[in-house]
């Protein structure tokens, strides 16, 4: 089956307005520190990187991988982003991700942007960090273990602020959306572990200098940069098989009743990640792919060039 992809993030409807301009609140602030933080550590052969990492996990979350109970998961990628390139930049580089989504391919509301933000990048990239930081001299085995529970946590954590913000906006009782986010996002968090590790591994095993790369030790990461964005394209080119199932927030939505709270955005250009000359087709989601993967991480890319540059201004 062709995959037609659904929004992933939470659409506007879902949350009330003072819910959202909260979640707004408390995502600008730590952005800024993130931005002030980044500005003062940011080395040159990280900029590539950041770049190259934006675009994997932007191709990584088009692929959905099917769950029980005909329910699907994506990588939601802070975690990995916050492990390799540090908590600040990786939360940098995930709200470049999620902006794109919402702002270019209509997945996730804009004003309950901030809250997706908050979910799916800052907390994730603070609660994967947070773990990992711990192994820095333990064994490559350790690490790579304490990895895998860093980012299922980081999804479990997502899952728990989602279930809290439905909550608080009356679109769900606590003791129904709860235990329904929570267990579905419990398998979810099995995927995201999965290839949070695999893709460590590979990093350990062929550039083990790239993790943490903000220091200028990282001798060739701009030639390295160049293969990590093929691989991203290479990924996009499986979004055509990737499960069509709702992922979990949409089926706890459809289960317990409030699907339809779900507003539409209030423009379109690339909806629903299809090119809209070329329909509801496998070329259409490869092609809508590779134009996310070239936009998010140009546009992470030229952050860190400006970072960079206000760093020696």
């Amino acid at each position: 089956m062709l995959y037609s992809p659904t929004p992933m993030h939470i659409p506007d409807g879902f949350l009330a307005i003072t819910i959202s301009i909260f979640c707004w609140v408390i995502s600008a602030a730590v952005i800024g520190v993130a931005i002030s933080r980044t500005n003062k550590s940011l080395g040159e052969k990280q900029i590539p990187l950041m770049g190259v990492m934006a675009a994997f996990i932007f191709a990584a979350q088009m692929i959905n991988f099917p769950v029980a109970g005909g329910t699907s998961g994506h990588l939601l990628g802070g975690a990995l982003a916050a492990i390799v390139l540090g908590p600040w930049a990786g939360m940098l580089v995930m709200t470049a991700v999620i902006a794109v989504q919402g702002l270019l391919f209509q997945d996730g509301g804009l004003v309950v942007m901030g809250a997706n933000i908050l979910n799916m990048g800052l907390v994730t990239a603070a609660v994967g960090y947070g773990l990992y930081r711990a192994t820095k001299n333990q064994p490559k085995g350790v690490r790579l273990a304490v990895a895998g529970v860093a980012a299922w946590l980081s999804v479990m954590t997502g899952a728990l602020l989602c279930s809290i913000e439905l909550w608080l906006s009356g679109t769900s009782q606590l003791a129904v959306v709860f235990p329904a986010m929570m267990g579905v996002h419990a398998l979810i968090g099995l995927g995201e572990a999965l290839i949070t590790v695999s893709a460590l591994a590979f990093i350990m095993q062929t550039r083990p200098d790239l993790l943490g790369a903000g220091s200028e030790s990282a001798s060739g990461s701009s030639s390295w940069a160049w293969v990590g964005g093929l691989i991203a394209l290479v990924v996009v080119l499986f979004s055509p098989l990737a499960s069509a199932d709702p992922d979990g927030l949409e089926r706890v939505a459809i289960n317990m009743g409030f699907i339809n709270n779900g507003l539409s955005a209030p423009y379109q250009i690339i909806p629903d990640y299809t090119i809209p000359f070329l329909g509801e087709t496998a070329l259409s989601t490869i092609v809508a792919g590779i134009v996310g993967v070239i936009v998010v991480g140009g546009v992470v890319f030229l952050i860190g060039r400006g970072l960079k540059a206000k760093s020696h201004s």
